[in-house]
């Protein structure tokens, strides 16, 4: 493994959900409370705020099949933003009698469905929630109960899904990854097991991918690493970061064999490290796989 190295230098207040555009060659990602979309292109070294929604977060996004990015918004709200014109259209408008608070960390499965974790409303004491929105836009609620749900991935023969729930506003729980069986036809998850628990790491379980060798690769919130675990769950390797709150990392780039790390500045660097808020970079000496297109049309119904 090589040393990260800090790409992009900017204060995120929580950089997050990096993702690899095949098409446009550069990676994309959120600040979620300034609502914000960025993208770096490696090529050039530079990088541009492409979106900024000042009225509502950006809990999480992914790549649809046309190339457009789905923001995963307030209250439940999606909204489809155009590669173009950087215009938004709303496919499913904001819902707060059925969903109290934003989206955080979603993933699209092979069949163009998205599962999408939701925040906890503290304020209320409602849990985190799972829920899967299918290709027509129905959504189902597929995990009643979590404490803050996070980052996802899927096994290589993609039988299984891992979530994590990062525990971070319950201090009395550790964080854990947890492991489910997946039914590509359905998308229904069923018998989740313990993949992970994070009781023994410092910091907190936060976004994570699978590489191509079935490892995951998760980013410790206040943690200030990335770990990397074995498909039976064995820790198997720490790479340290001066940031205390990594957030999340993806595979980048033609052969998915450069990594790029989301960090975040809540407060400030003094507090939270050198370069808190920064995208960086590493060479993990292993490569990561594409992730999959959401194909979300609710005019399917």
């Amino acid at each position: 493994m090589s040393t990260p190295k800090r790409v992009v230098d900017i204060e995120c207040e929580t950089g997050e959900g990096p993702l690899w555009h095949p098409e446009d060659e550069r990676l994309y990602w959120c600040d979620i409370p300034k609502g914000r979309v960025y993208r770096y292109d490696p090529r050039s070294d530079d990088y541009e705020c492409v979106y900024h929604d000042s009225h509502e977060r950006i809990g999480g996004f992914t790549i649809q099949r046309d190339g457009s990015l789905l923001l995963f918004q307030e209250a439940g709200a999606v909204r489809q933003l155009s590669r173009e014109d950087w215009t938004t259209e709303t496919i499913l408008a904001p819902d707060p009698d059925r969903f109290h608070e934003r989206y955080n960390d979603v993933i699209a499965d092979p069949e163009g469905r998205v599962f999408a974790g939701v925040m906890p409303d503290t304020d209320r004491g409602l849990p985190g929630r799972l829920y899967r929105l299918d290709t027509d836009g129905t959504i189902t609620l597929v995990r009643e109960s979590c404490v803050l749900p996070n980052g996802m991935g899927f096994t290589p023969d993609l039988s299984q899904l891992y979530f994590t729930d990062t525990c971070e506003v319950d201090p009395s729980e550790p964080g854990y990854i947890y492991r489910y069986n997946y039914d590509r036809a359905s998308g229904r998850l069923t018998d989740p097991e313990v993949f992970v628990d994070a009781s023994d790491i410092d910091g907190y379980p936060d976004g994570m991918t699978v590489d191509s060798e079935g490892y995951v690769w998760s980013a410790f919130w206040d943690g200030g690493a990335i770990h990397r675990f074995a498909p039976d769950g064995t820790h198997e390797r720490t790479l340290s970061f001066d940031p205390r709150k990594v957030s999340s990392l993806t595979f980048a780039g033609d052969d998915y064999d450069t990594a790029y790390v989301t960090t975040a500045c809540v407060e400030t660097r003094e507090r939270e490290g050198p370069g808190a808020g920064s995208l960086y970079h590493v060479d993990l000496g292993v490569t990561g796989r594409s992730e999959f297109r959401s194909a979300i049309d609710p005019d399917r119904r």
